[in-house]
């Protein structure tokens, strides 16, 4: 018996190109993303080891793919609203290792989340803290659509820009700064983002767009959006452009190469220099084809 509702690209498959890469070779990527029939998800693990550990022993890395993979499995029954099933996957990751992890830690392992769904003629989507989903429409702008909680917080408790980069002063800041996010994070007047509190799925951005305005969507880490929201290097459209021309890969490489050209974060100050970056590429059934690539 088939329940739920038929798929707007039904006997038309799925097209779509995803690319990650880790921002350093000996640490392991923190993005996670998949695609699954009718369904894209990305998460950008999140967190930093303060001095005093996580509390957990599994990691950043396998919180966003544990979590990730929840997600995409639960994305198929569009009948979960998507604000229950982000707040169902957490429970359930939290239940996985409460019995080993201080998952009250402050510096517990979370991650940013997206997901986009066909329901019907529709896409709906979730958004929550500062990853980027961009909808490319078939007429006008693209719009990008992110959480801007943990901006606004990032802003208020950066450090000065003037500090030396490469100083122990500069290092100390950063630490400093970083400490004081964590403490902002799942907290009222700071920002939300998905950790073991199941209630911070109800912070989510969420909206619906009808699927035949839109000619493609792209789910972004912020290491792939950075090019446009922090390097201010290329506009939305000039990121559409480059995702439908050179694909995903290529985003990134255009990333990497401003990231190599500010090695000491002098022209960019940021906490990772280089960070990882994950971007994917849904174009939808009735529009142009997708770059050649892996397709799902």
């Amino acid at each position: 018996m088939v329940t739920g509702h038929p798929r707007a690209a039904a006997g038309q498959g799925m097209r779509v190109l995803l690319a990650s890469e880790p921002g350093a070779a000996e640490r392991p990527n923190e993005d996670f993303a998949a695609a699954v029939p009718g369904a894209v998800v990305l998460l950008d693990g999140a967190g930093y080891v303060p001095d005093s550990g996580t509390g957990c022993g599994h990691g950043v890395a396998w919180y966003a793919r544990t979590l990730g993979g929840l997600l995409a499995a639960g994305a198929c029954d569009d009948q979960v609203p998507l604000p229950d099933l982000l707040s169902r996957g957490i429970e359930q990751v939290s239940v996985m290792h409460a019995g080993t992890c201080d998952l009250r830690h402050p510096a517990t392992p979370s991650g940013t989340v997206i997901i986009v769904r066909e329901r019907g003629g529709t896409l709906e989507y979730l958004v929550l803290c500062d990853s980027v989903l961009l909808l490319l429409r078939r007429a006008g702008e693209p719009s990008a659509i992110t959480d801007t909680q943990l901006e606004e917080t990032t802003t208020r408790l950066r450090p000065a820009a003037s500090l030396p980069a490469g100083t122990p002063e500069y290092d100390a800041a950063w630490r400093a700064y970083a400490q004081r996010v964590e403490a902002a994070r799942n907290q009222p007047g700071g920002f939300w983002v998905a950790a073991a509190d199941p209630s911070a799925a109800a912070h989510a951005v969420t909206g619906a767009e009808p699927l035949a305005a839109l000619s493609a969507v792209a789910l972004l880490s912020d290491g792939a959006s950075r090019l446009a929201d922090r390097f201010q290097l290329a506009t939305w459209a000039e990121i559409g452009a480059s995702l439908t021309g050179e694909g995903p890969a290529g985003l990134i490489q255009r990333v990497r190469v401003a990231e190599a050209g500010d090695p000491r974060g002098e022209r960019w100050p940021r906490s990772k220099i280089y960070d990882d970056a994950t971007a994917v590429l849904w174009t939808m059934a009735a529009g142009p084809e997708a770059p050649e690539g892996h397709r799902a």
